[in-house]
């Protein structure tokens, strides 16, 4: 295929100020969210170890559990409708909490409760806000808006802890949740404005809101190449994300680094991932998505081969970099093919699954890798990481589908 001028420059052309303001309203709520999520868990840890993990089940099992349901939602009802009314909930969990953890403090029931109404609701919202870029912008700006909305959740998710640690220092958990509430209240504002960009969603005959969550799957299984791509985003999230999470501070105790040098390692590898797709934004993907992403994902793997085997830790912290970049470019590349490719009818839908393959994917990885690096230490799972990237990436360019994905 061969890319003429007037593609490149449509490709280049500035995204619609309507999408750049949901965006900007859309990541406020979600740097509350994140904030909201230290205070919940550092509220829990005072209770003991085993408060601390059921709070922490309580936001990610209902995520996981009705996301399918949500996009089906998303879907049937509409992304602006969902979205604004996940919100408005938000707004009043948030101000339910602030005001009980005035009144009582934070006892258990209360941050479970929290946290399931919490996890329901990201549910609801994350499939309608992935499908945004494809509702929002010219088929030709799908890649650059998906970047940039990755770009900007991975600040979020970067600076999201450290605002709520100083917030809780400030007021403890009810600060977190007045602001909380207080972003929310923003990104209701910001959709609310932007109504005439949105198009009700096609009338069809209605079934049960599981049968059409489950119809998801089908459109996923039958449009050719979108099921091996999202096979693949799960292979690789599944032994990626592990690495930052948990590997990288194990291989910092290993080597007598200190915690200082984990979160060196973790925000390098974040500013190459952050770094990578503010650059896909600003260009555009490349014409054949699935062999760049192919080629990332080795990227990704040599990078953190040599995270694994670095002697001192500015060399780790140089492959911290250059596995993030790959990654970056990774995601950037698959995400919008998987957007692209859906029906207009299943986008919340396809999203959900896109969520739920790698949270799934995740939840498993992280128990097998843990279980790897006691047994093996930090070191050896971390070149056992590497491996099986770069095997990802050598499956991506054997597979026809993977590399001929438009």
């Amino acid at each position: 295929m061969i890319v003429t001028s007037d593609q490149t420059s449509t490709q280049r052309s500035r995204l619609p100020r309507s999408y750049l303001a949901w965006l900007g309203g859309a990541l406020t709520s979600q740097l509350g969210s994140g904030a909201m999520f230290f205070a919940l868990t550092w509220a829990a840890t005072a209770h003991g170890g085993r408060s601390a993990g059921l709070v922490l089940a309580a936001i990610v099992a209902p995520s996981v559990l009705f996301v399918l349901i949500g996009g089906a939602m998303g879907d049937r009802a509409g992304a602006r409708r969902v979205m604004l009314t996940c919100d408005v909930v938000m707004v009043i969990v948030a101000v339910a909490v602030a005001v009980t953890a005035d009144a009582i403090g934070a006892p258990v029931a209360l941050l479970l409760v929290a946290g399931v109404l919490t996890g329901i609701n990201d549910a609801f919202y994350t499939p309608s806000c992935g499908s945004m870029p494809r509702r929002m912008v010219e088929p030709e700006q799908v890649g650059r808006a998906v970047a940039l909305r990755q770009s900007g959740v991975h600040l979020v998710r970067t600076v999201g802890a450290p605002v709520g640690g100083v917030l809780v220092a400030l007021g403890g958990l009810s600060a977190a949740a007045w602001i909380d509430a207080g972003t929310f209240l923003v990104a209701f504002a910001v959709l609310l404005l932007i109504r005439p960009r949105f198009r009700p969603p096609d009338s069809e005959v209605r079934r049960h809101i599981v049968r059409e969550a489950f119809d998801g799957v089908r459109v996923v299984l039958r449009t050719p190449g979108l099921g091996t791509a999202l096979l693949l985003i799960a292979e690789v999230a599944g032994v990626f994300l592990p690495v930052s999470s948990l590997l990288v501070p194990l291989l910092a105790r290993e080597h007598a680094w200190g915690a200082h040098a984990a979160g060196i390692l973790v925000g390098v590898l974040g500013a190459g991932t952050v770094l990578v797709t503010l650059a896909v934004a600003r260009v555009g993907t490349h014409r054949l998505p699935g062999f760049a992403a192919a080629v990332a994902c080795a990227i990704a793997g040599l990078g953190v081969a040599v995270i694994g085997g670095a002697p001192s830790l500015p060399v780790a912290a140089a492959g911290a970099f250059v596995a993030g970049a790959g990654v970056g470019a990774f995601v950037s590349h698959l995400a919008p093919v998987l957007l692209s490719a859906a029906p207009e009818s299943h986008l919340a839908r396809v999203q959900a699954l896109f969520s739920l393959t790698q949270s799934l994917s995740l939840l498993v990885m992280s128990a097998s890798i843990g279980a790897i690096a006691h047994a093996l230490g930090a070191s050896a799972t971390i070149a056992l990481c590497a491996a099986t990237l770069t095997l990802c990436a050598v499956t991506g360019l054997a597979s026809r589908q993977i590399r001929h994905l438009r």
